[in-house]
């Protein structure tokens, strides 16, 4: 056997043994793509194991994240820093090998996949992020920004529909440098893929712009080679390569089954696997030291690779100071801090105004400052008001670009706003009407895994729809995203609040933050200020007096309960309004702070926002109330609807006379 094929199995048998020892996991993927994954790393991937994070990479996508024993086992033969230990914790508690890659956690992995058809979508935006940064930063003779984006996935994350929603963009921009391995064995869980799988693959890809190739035998390393070069030779458009596998590939009695997608070999599998292979030894995770050296060798072609680009970036600044200060300004994470004290980015007009305009100033205001921010909507930027003047289309003329047309593809948009982070240089944002975010939630929620600083601008935020009706009107929307970890909401009363979000979401580097805005003109509020940072805060108080009660806002019904406390305050009752933007950051604050704007001994406390009372209960109490919505909205003007559901100042002032 040669040393490339011993190298190959080196793979098979280590993603084997790392299953069979955890007595879980998925050894069927490993095991049949392992020659695909060893022809790109070793013969056509740019990386360096001892510098992970070398800018000009290429990234490496394993979208079926249930196949991480191929990634670990990778990691480890090429020295990116995993021990043959790690790979005996694989799935072990606090272990470097979790059950699916997980970003920021293990050296080498590029992002967090596990729901299939994800990775691909990232990888979409790391390609349009390396498209972007090459046609700013490129100069003849100077490609600094030249680099691939390659992502793996099986019959899985084909079926499922965000691969769709991404791969259709990806044609339409024509990005060359994005190729697609589909690890295609024809094995689903439930048996084979005949019985819910029969589209014809290759002309679905086809149609929406891709080079398709085919590779008849996955165990073929010339045949894969070949096929990856002349996928990197096309350079219009990007690339789908068939590779045609076999599932637990090696494993004599479980090759071609279903049962080896999902379940250990078993103790006689593997070993009957290491037989097959004429493996030198049965002893679990052995390697022999040539196999290491010779990928230690090929690590060192990386090491050199980026040598060589060291000094191409040197000379490149040495030439033009101007862009490597460009180059600086793109990578400072801090960069938007500046307007913390910048008066004119604060200033707003004295009018009413809807969030969505006020944020729309916001995002024009920040592209200055922020020369790396990208984004846009899914079709809806004239109505999100997320459109960047000046700032050009990022289309497949023209990548310098900074406004993104993701179409009509929430999914896949929120993916591709991952992808953009992932890549680095960058700091993106995507938008769509609120109810929507239940199309975004799924890889909004990979956003607050991998803490990536993605802004998630959301508009027409409640029954303020109007005319729409209910199946574009958010209720529950709200309580879903608040419920999340890691992730910040914001539901800005006004102009100086609306600042305040986008300065917490233009600064934050570990954690993505949503913007939930109105349709409606909202006027700007007496007492508002940059305490709105703090989440949550008091806008109006009773001076020198205990409040009887608290009232709670947010967003558009923030000014409605500053109506309703006048009213009350005319009747002898003192009220405290507080704004509560984002309860996440309000939850951050010291006890002290929140006692202070929430007493204990105030028990009298009355929410009001027009959407479900969900969450809300911990600022309540036991013996406060509720004016929000406990059912779908309806069709009609805005001003009707709020009328109809009790979002009136005499509703509210009942409700707290009421408790009194």
């Amino acid at each position: 056997m040669n040393k490339k094929y011993k190298s190959v199995n080196a793979i098979r048998v280590l993603a084997a043994d790392s299953v069979q020892k955890a007595n879980s996991g998925h050894p069927g993927l490993p095991l049949g793509a392992a020659a695909m994954t060893y022809e790109l790393w070793a013969n056509h991937m740019n990386h360096n194991p001892a510098d992970p994070k070398w800018e000009n990479r290429d990234r490496f996508v394993l979208s079926g994240g249930h196949g991480s024993a191929l990634l670990y086992s990778l990691l480890h033969l090429f020295g990116y820093g995993l021990t043959k230990e790690d790979l005996m914790q694989f799935r072990q508690k606090d272990s470097l090998t979790p059950g699916h890659p997980e970003y920021g956690h293990t050296a080498g992995v590029e992002a967090t996949t596990g729901p299939l058809g994800a990775g691909m979508g990232m990888a979409v935006g790391m390609a349009m992020a390396e498209a972007h940064l090459s046609a700013v930063f490129n100069k003849p003779e100077y490609p600094v920004v030249d680099h691939y984006t390659y992502a793996l996935g099986g019959d899985g994350c084909m079926m499922e529909g965000i691969s769709s929603e991404a791969f259709s963009l990806a044609g339409t921009l024509g990005l060359s440098k994005l190729i697609v391995l589909y690890d295609s064995n024809k094995i689903c869980i439930e048996g084979s893929t005949d019985i819910v799988f029969t589209e014809n693959v290759q002309k679905r890809m086809e149609a929406f712009g891709f080079q398709t190739l085919t590779v008849e035998d996955g165990n073929d390393l010339e045949a894969i080679g070949k096929a990856i070069e002349e996928a990197r030779s096309d350079k219009l458009r990007p690339s789908f390569i068939t590779v045609k596998t076999q599932i637990g590939y090696g494993c004599p009695g479980k090759q071609g089954k279903a049962s080896a997608h999902g379940e250990p070999l078993g103790a006689e599998h593997v070993e009957a696997l290491k037989e097959n292979l004429e493996w030198e030894s049965k002893e679990p995770f052995f390697v022999p030291q040539a196999v290491y050296d010779h990928y230690k060798e090929l690590a060192e072609q990386g090491a050199e690779a980026q040598k060589a680009w060291n000094e191409l970036y040197e000379n490149y600044c040495t030439a033009y100071p101007d862009m490597k200060a460009l180059w600086d300004q793109y990578h400072d994470q801090d960069a938007a801090k500046s307007v913390l004290e910048d008066e004119s980015f604060w200033a707003y007009e004295d009018k009413p105004q809807a969030t969505r305009n006020l944020s729309g100033i916001m995002i024009n205001r920040l592209k200055k400052v922020l020369p790396g921010l990208v984004g846009g909507a899914a079709d809806l930027a004239p109505s999100t008001k997320t459109y960047m003047q000046d700032m050009g289309d990022f289309a497949k003329d023209s990548y310098r670009g900074r406004n993104i047309h993701f179409g009509v593809r929430e999914l896949a948009m929120a993916a591709i706003g991952n992808g953009l982070a992932l890549h680095g240089g960058l700091r993106a944002y995507v938008s769509t009407f609120f109810v929507f975010s239940d199309y975004v939630k799924p890889m909004a929620r990979l956003s607050a895994l991998m803490k990536l600083p993605v802004t998630y601008v959301f508009t027409h935020d409640s029954i303020g729809v109007g005319e729409d009706g209910p199946t574009h009107e958010p209720i529950e929307q709200l309580a879903m995203l608040r419920a999340m970890p890691g992730f910040n909401v914001f539901r800005p009363a006004d102009a100086v609040e609306t600042a305040a979000a986008w300065y917490y979401a233009a600064t934050a580097k570990d954690c993505p933050t949503a913007l939930v805005l109105t349709r409606q003109n909202l006027p700007q509020l007496e007492g508002s200020g940059k305490e709105a940072l703090k989440g949550g805060y008091t806008l109006q108080d009773c001076v020198g007096k205990t409040p009887d009660a608290i009232l709670i806002a947010s967003g558009s019904e923030v000014c409605l309960a500053a109506g309703a406390a006048k009213v009350l305050k005319d009747r002898g009752i003192n009220v405290r309004v507080v704004s509560m933007p984002c309860m996440d950051i309000f939850e951050k604050q010291s006890e002290e702070y929140k006692e202070s704007v929430l007493p204990k001994e105030v028990r009298r406390r009355v929410v009001v926002e027009a959407l479900s009372d969900f969450g809300w209960g911990k600022y309540v109490g036991l013996d406060g109330d509720y004016v929000t919505m406990d059912g779908f909205g309806a069709s009609a003007p805005a001003e009707l609807l709020f009328e109809k559901f009790g979002f009136t100042v005499e509703h509210v002032v009942e409700t707290v006379e009421n408790l009194m």
